[in-house]
């Protein structure tokens, strides 16, 4: 490859692998002997019992079904794409890049498996691993937060730098930074799709973890879309005025009554209850239409 293409490629994974050599096993005697070093870019079978999973792997979720309809085309047609792997002794290697195709190989009987065998070091692995995940496999925004991280904090980059090596804008970069920040119970639910990228957004406004919270137990409940959550979370961010003697705090049976209508219209309903035990219910609306939608709960 000539210095014009490779300077060509950018910082992206291919740039990573500049320095990159392929190792073909003795062909007289597979797996043995000292390893030849040949120019880049040739394919190796390599054994799989002499493969050792990436340290560095950042997806944690293989979806048991995809991968079994992997590993029957793979019994059909053999793997098409390589994986990537670097070597660490004559006859053994760590998976850079692939485990999803090497996991499948194994489910389809494979005893070797074509690679690409590199020399990179542990921090190389883990910008090749990361960046190979992000790029070319669905893994969930939680996954794709955490492979963000860890690339600020281990390979010491600046977000700026890490969306250069991702193709992605700063911007986007520090929206799926921020997903770390909510509460484990909405992370949980981002990573098994119960909340969508855009319900994530809209919650990441707001600075309230409990009104984070209840507005999650709304979308997971009622299904709420993403413009009704944006219009949530606008309501709740709004400034609230105090205006002279602050009521009495809730009993823990009114708060659940106010809890449960909450849950019921769809929308934070305020009781307000005095000493006396008497007191009002707000139904707070966002437009007509959610108007609408209260008064027919109401039966009006």
């Amino acid at each position: 490859m000539s210095a014009e293409k490779r300077n060509a490629l950018g910082k992206g994974l291919s740039a990573l692998l500049n320095d990159s050599v392929s190792v073909l096993p003795n062909k007289n005697d597979f797996g043995t002997g000292t390893p030849e070093v040949n120019p880049m870019g040739s394919v190796n079978e390599i054994k799989i019992t002499e493969i050792e999973v990436n340290p560095f792997q950042p997806r944690t979720d293989f979806d048991a079904d995809a991968l079994t309809e992997l590993a029957d085309s793979i019994k059909l047609q053999g793997l098409i794409q390589p994986i990537t792997v670097r070597r660490v002794s004559a006859h053994r290697y760590q998976l850079i890049s692939g485990e999803r195709r090497l996991r499948a190989s194994k489910l389809a009987g494979l005893t070797a498996i074509p690679a690409y065998v590199r020399t990179a070091n542990d921090q190389q692995m883990l910008e090749m691993a990361l960046i190979e995940n992000i790029q070319r496999e669905n893994l969930n925004a939680i996954e794709v937060a955490l492979s963000f991280q860890r690339m600020i904090e281990e390979c010491n980059l600046k977000q700026d730098e890490l969306g250069e090596r991702v193709s992605k804008n700063r911007s986007t970069v520090t929206n799926y930074l921020r997903l770390l920040k909510l509460p484990p119970t909405i992370q949980a639910s981002i990573r098994d799709g119960q909340v969508s990228m855009g319900h994530a957004r809209a919650l990441i406004t707001i600075n309230d973890p409990d009104k984070q919270l209840y507005i999650h137990k709304l979308i997971t409940k009622d299904g709420l879309s993403v413009r009704k959550v944006e219009e949530l979370a606008r309501e709740l961010q709004r400034p609230v005025k105090k205006e002279g003697k602050q009521p009495e705090p809730l009993s823990f049976q009114v708060q659940k009554i106010q809890a449960d209508l909450a849950s019921k219209f769809s929308t934070q309903v305020k009781l307000k209850v005095n000493s006396q035990g008497k007191g009002s219910i707000e139904i707070p609306f966002l437009s007509e239409d959610d108007l609408s939608r209260i008064l027919e709960m109401l039966d009006w």
